[in-house]
């Protein structure tokens, strides 16, 4: 839905310094890049855990390589965090940035529990009402109970706890604006370190919580997602000091030889954050100042358009085809890397179909279209007929003055710069920086 009513004309936004770096690059493909690599081990993890290879020399391999896959959950939210801050619009207003993430996740999670549903009903099986709901709305990670935040399709968890980020950031943003480089910097060092204080603090909590306590609830969750924030921040004002891409990516392939050899497994959540922050605020300093990355290839860049669709799609669709087989257990000898690979390009090609004609449309069509805001819907539809619409400073809709309707002493009247007259807007760091950099 649209809100109709007209706003008070924006001023002009003031002229922006010319950007010393091409406007594709302060977009920080490689980022996008990156995200196909934390899709991949995702996907490997999950080739391990549903145990499609069989032969005992090949799964030591893939069970070494991905073990660890799951963390690219994990990448994702910092990510999501780094992302989210450096690509912040100016003028940009709650209900505008919660309306374009929206129109991200939802058509795509929407396409892929309708079809998940229809297989359960397909095969008769049993459907709980109740997650079915608490996951159609992405609520589901709040829910410790059996059955609720594995519900559907399994990995829609992690987009209700992405869900959950986006409502706060726009809250947070104005703190995140105001603090010192130090603070920022203790985010960064101090969210890895709150990681590390939950394995012990889950020995509080009864047994059948801890899993989803330390692995699921999004308060949990959110301290990678605050790691990127504040990543993001620091870079926005010119004061991060870390590796470029190059020395980045080796540190990290260091850390995961490390953890799956040396380090203990309650550690690995926490070191394994620091080295995703150091890939990630790595890439994106090779975008911003023009230098070579493998990741900002053409083919690394679709692959990472399509990985929200391939991490939606890839778990149903290999369980519904081996079940359409009949096939139970593990594949033997070669059969096992074959069929591996076989899922890959099968959930490939199922991840570019949703992209190009569910993903894409639905983001063009409804992107153009202005959010409305909740409270100013009720408002008019509880206004009694006949009554004007008061406006910002004591005028109505078509902007003419209005008896009585001047700004309440004591109160401050909205301006249009703050959002078209609806909410402040989201502010932006003063550093110029910032203002050369981001071409939202």
């Amino acid at each position: 839905m649209t809100d109709m009513s007209p706003a008070a004309p924006a001023p002009p936004m003031p002229k922006q310094p010319s950007s010393p770096h091409p406007p594709s690059l302060s977009r920080l493909p490689s980022l996008t890049g990156l995200r196909w690599v934390a899709a991949m081990l995702v996907f490997g993890f999950h080739v391990g855990t549903m145990q499609l290879v069989a032969e005992p020399d090949y799964r030591r391999i893939v069970d070494w390589v991905f073990t660890l896959g799951l963390s690219g959950v994990q990448f994702f939210f910092v990510l999501s965090g780094f992302v989210l801050v450096w690509s912040s619009r100016p003028t940009d207003t709650r209900w505008a940035f919660w309306w374009r993430r929206i129109v991200k996740i939802f058509p795509n999670h929407l396409v892929t529990w309708a079809v998940v549903i229809a297989l359960m009903l397909y095969w008769a099986d049993p459907v709980n009402l109740g997650a079915a709901l608490a996951n159609l709305f992405l609520v589901q990670a709040w829910l410790p109970l059996d059955g609720y935040f594995y519900s559907i399709n399994n990995v829609s968890w992690s987009i209700s706890c992405e869900m959950a980020f986006y409502f706060c950031l726009p809250f947070a943003l104005p703190l995140i604006r105001r603090m010192r480089p130090w603070m920022l910097y203790g985010v960064v060092i101090g969210m890895p370190l709150l990681i590390l204080a939950m394995w012990p603090t889950q020995q509080l909590l009864p047994e059948d919580v801890r899993w989803w306590f330390t692995q699921i609830f999004p308060v949990v969750r959110s301290f990678e997602f605050w790691m990127g924030v504040a990543a993001a921040e620091l870079m926005l004002r010119g004061k991060w000091r870390g590796p470029g891409l190059l020395l980045s990516g080796g540190i990290f392939v260091l850390i995961w030889v490390a953890c799956m050899e040396w380090i203990r497994a309650e550690l690995w959540t926490t070191v394994l954050a620091a080295g995703y922050v150091l890939v990630i605020t790595g890439a994106a300093r090779a975008d911003v100042e023009g230098r070579r990355s493998p990741l900002r290839s053409r083919p690394m860049i679709w692959l990472g358009e399509v990985s929200f669709a391939f991490y939606l799609v890839h778990v149903f669709l290999i369980k519904a085809v081996l079940r359409f087989a009949g096939h139970t257990g593990g594949f033997t000898g070669w059969r096992g890397p074959a069929a591996a690979i076989g899922f890959l390009m099968l959930s490939l090609l199922a991840a570019a179909a949703l992209f190009r004609f569910v993903e894409t449309p639905a983001m063009r069509v409804l992107r153009s279209r202005r959010p409305t805001n909740p409270i100013r819907m009720v408002a008019r539809l509880w206004r009694r007929p006949g009554q004007p619409s008061a406006g910002v400073g004591g005028h109505d809709a078509a902007g003419k003055p209005q008896p009585g309707g001047a700004t309440p002493a004591g109160a401050t009247a909205p301006t249009a710069a703050a959002g078209a007259g609806t909410e402040p807007a989201i502010p932006r760091p003063r550093s110029s920086v910032a203002t050369r950099r981001i071409h939202a």
